[in-house]
């Protein structure tokens, strides 16, 4: 029986409802099919389902609240002969409950998916042997090997071994981090390279990982649900009308004298009481809000971002100050090659052949960035005679029978020729200087003709589409700061900082010194703060935002279900055109209550008026005034689907 109100079936049941509630309108009304009211009857009995269920678990925990207000008119609209009233009414409450229970079910994800990057299993070394255990079983001062793929099982420090880790999932850091004994690691992070051997120093429940996790669920918590403004403001709502309904009878029949029931001719006091409750029941009301955000959400959709409910419509609106993740948010979070600079080589395109011949089997991503380089110029890869990895230094090998070598400048040095030495060291001190990487090569070729030859590969992040005008157009809707936040390195940040215009930046930052920003900005600052990452290193600071999006196409999986929105494409222009649209929402919906409201208010006068008067207000017409500031709600809403698109602007 449960099963028929987990929210994707009652979402189910919303549409079966509406498409019976609206076909029985048609035979109706325009095939002239008098058993059309058959439908309406079946519409009306599926809200009941829900709208009773509903009102019932709010009058056991002692609540008179909008729920139960809603099941009341309802059933009194089909009392008095107008069932597809109440179907409409019951429709919008079960299809908003249903979206609402599914939105909630998002949130729970978020800590399923930074469990996830913990390992099943660590290799220690207990008994004179490496033996598998569970990763909380781990105690400080266990030896622990991470082989090369292996997640790291608990925060450790290196005893053996060097290798090169990659630690975006925590830091955000576009590049693996070369780590040596003494070196700390952060659990969760994944070994590129060789095997080590560490040192547990904090257990499984200590570790970065569970600190990130504690951020999330903490700051979570601490939002202030839009769910109790409107519970706050229901059961007051709902308790006045049934009292003033039950008053208006009462006041009706026993003072002045009026029948309770009457006839065609002369309406009772319980014609005017339900009257009443029709009117005021809070049909537009109820959709004032709904009905705008799902269209906006559809039309957020169409422009590439995903909202998780209205609540993330509404935040995002009041946002003031904006802060980026560097790494895979403003940037595609990979190296590429952008230029090869030749200091004593005659063909650049040997040179990239060579260079991606000996990274055909790294998994490092210099060396994935060489390889595309190679594949999008056109570049037949060389094959070497022999490779050979050297740990934190790069790799060597032979191409057709001249030594070769590719990584740092000490390591490459001794093939580079004399002359060309200081040229070589010159170039890469500077773009390193610049916040890009850098590597040299070199083939000693001196026993052929031709001598020796060397070149620098120089790499960079590059930053996403739209990025270049994102800034200036964020300040002209009235969002500054924009801040970037990031745990790279300050020259790399900088460089990225510069060249889009941000009006601050951060670097070398942990997920806590990010959540401190954020709570900095929001309460000595004053500001209303969204957060835009991706890694599960941005997940406190999106959780603990304002407003807060993730990127989707690489989000890290805690990031997605931490943030409010997901941007699904890597063009960054619709992030202030979304911010728009969600202003515009905002006006809409604060309307569209007031709307409702002076309605509302404007029937019930003029009902209990025109009652005093002897001049009964219609039915009919209190349905009308009902149905058509429902309908005049609803258009107004709509108006979000027609908003135009924002325009895709090329970088600068």
């Amino acid at each position: 029986m449960n099963a028929i109100f987990q929210p994707k079936f009652q979402l189910k049941a919303a549409i079966v409802a509406g498409v019976s509630l609206g076909l029985g309108y048609v035979l109706q009304n325009h095939v002239d099919v008098p058993q059309g009211h058959v439908l309406e009857w079946i519409a009306l009995s599926i809200g009941l389902v829900y709208g009773i269920k509903a009102a019932a678990d709010s009058l056991k925990d002692r609540k008179f609240d909008i729920d139960v207000l809603m099941a009341v008119a309802a059933i009194m609209a089909a009392y008095v002969g107008h069932p597809e009233e109440g179907a409409l009414l019951l429709f919008l409450f079960v299809l908003a409950g249903a979206l609402e229970d599914l939105a909630m079910e998002k949130t729970r994800r978020e800590v399923e998916a930074l469990h996830a990057l913990m390992p099943e299993e660590a290799l220690v070394f207990r008994d004179g042997e490496w033996r598998t255990a569970k990763p909380e079983q781990l105690v400080v001062g266990d030896v622990i090997k991470i082989r090369p793929g292996d997640r790291v099982p608990a925060d450790a420090r290196i005893t053996v071994g060097e290798s090169g880790f990659d630690q975006s999932a925590i830091t955000g850091e576009s590049m693996p981090r070369h780590v040596k004994p003494g070196d700390e690691l952060f659990a969760g992070t994944i070994n590129n390279d060789d095997p080590v051997e560490a040192e547990v120093i904090r257990v499984a429940s200590d570790s970065s990982v569970q600190r990130i996790l504690n951020l999330v669920t903490s700051a979570a918590a601490q939002r202030a649900p839009v769910q109790r403004t409107i519970d706050r403001l229901g059961q007051p709502y709902a308790i006045g009308v049934m009292v003033l309904s039950t008053v208006v009878v009462l006041v009706w029949w026993l003072i002045l004298n009026r029948p309770l029931v009457g006839d065609e001719t002369s309406r009772g006091a319980l014609y005017t009481g339900i009257t009443l409750l029709i009117v005021a029941s809070p049909c537009a009301l109820v959709i004032a809000t709904p009905t705008a955000t799902l269209a906006a959400i559809a039309r957020a959709a169409k422009g590439g971002v995903l909202f998780k409910g209205g609540q993330s419509l509404q935040r995002l609106a009041s946002i003031n100050a904006l802060c980026f993740d560097k790494t895979g948010t403003l940037t595609f979070g990979r190296p590429r090659l952008y230029e090869v600079h030749p200091v004593a080589w005659s063909d650049g395109d040997e040179l990239l052949a060579i260079a991606a011949g000996l990274e055909a089997d790294s998994t490092h991503p210099i060396a994935a960035a060489i390889r595309e380089a190679a594949r999008s110029r056109g570049v037949e890869t060389l094959k070497p005679d022999s490779v050979n990895h050297v740990i934190a230094k790069g790799i060597e090998g032979r191409v057709n029978g001249c030594p070769v070598r590719l990584g740092r400048y000490s390591f490459v040095e001794e093939l580079i020729p004399v002359c060309f030495r200081n040229r070589v060291k010159e170039v890469l001190e500077r773009m390193q200087e610049r916040g890009h990487v850098a590597v040299s090569v070199a083939q000693d070729c001196s026993s052929h003709e031709g001598g020796g030859q060397a070149a620098v590969l120089i790499m960079a992040d590059s930053v996403r589409p739209g990025a270049g005008t994102l800034v200036s157009r964020l300040h002209a809707i009235g969002v500054k700061p924009v801040r970037m936040l990031t745990g790279d390195n300050a020259l790399t940040a900088r460089r990225v900082a510069e060249s889009i215009g941000i009006d601050r930046f951060d670097a070398e930052l942990l997920p806590e010194d990010k959540l401190k920003i954020i709570r900095s900005m929001r309460q000595e600052d004053h500001l209303r703060v969204g957060v835009i990452g991706d890694g599960v290193n941005d997940a406190p600071a999106l959780a603990s935002a304002d407003a807060s999006i993730a990127i989707g196409g690489i989000g890290a999986a805690a990031a997605l279900e931490s943030a409010d929105s997901v941007l699904l494409t890597d063009d960054l222009s619709s992030i202030p055109w979304v911010i728009r649209l969600a202003r515009q929402t905002s006006r809409i919906i604060t309307f569209n209550i007031f709307f409702a409201l002076s309605v509302i208010a404007s029937m019930i006068l003029i009902t209990i008026v025109g009652s005093l008067m002897e001049r009964h207000v219609p039915m009919s017409f209190g349905v009308l005034a009902h149905e058509g500031g429902t309908i005049l709600v609803v258009a107004n809403s709509l108006r979000l689907l027609f908003v135009k698109g924002f325009e895709r602007r090329p970088n600068v």
